[in-house]
């Protein structure tokens, strides 16, 4: 198999899971970025503090974005914001009742469908990653090896 081949083969995969979970989310009556910014805030790394920066980041979104979809999630009840007693300034994020149970059932969901498509999922990521180098009969030159041949 190619590189481009594996490559592709990834992507589909991807895009499958992809598309599965944006409709599980329009099905639990949000959109998918908003389910992305559930998950994000429960599952927070210990230490890291649920504000919109921190999730701004870990969605890979403008700060602005984070917000907008933090004012829907908390007009649909599924979030609440509380000043931080340490820094009035700063105001942090919690999943309500409601934020906690759409998560869950969503998780469960997306757990199930990792079962079904994750051996497919893995086997293209193994595909690529399988040797960490340059294939024999690749037709993807790697950039490392592009700059060190122009210097």
């Amino acid at each position: 198999m190619s590189d481009y081949e594996a490559l592709a083969e990834l992507r589909h995969q991807w895009r499958r899971f992809l598309r599965f979970s944006e409709g599980a989310a329009r099905a639990a009556g949000l959109e998918p970025r908003q389910h992305q910014l559930l998950l994000a805030l429960k599952g927070l790394p210990h230490g890291r503090r649920p504000v919109i920066k921190e999730l701004a980041q870990r969605l890979q979104i403008q700060h602005h974005s984070a917000v907008e979809l933090t004012n829907r999630l908390a007009s649909g009840g599924y979030v609440q914001r509380h000043r931080s007693n340490q820094d009035r300034r700063e105001v942090l994020l919690f999943l309500t009742a409601k934020g906690e149970a759409v998560l869950q059932k969503l998780s469960l969901h997306h757990q199930a469908e990792l079962r079904a498509r994750g051996p497919a999922l893995l086997a293209a990521l193994e595909q690529i990653m399988g040797n960490g180098t340059r294939r024999k009969g690749s037709n993807v030159v790697s950039t490392r090896k592009r700059t060190r041949k122009s210097e």
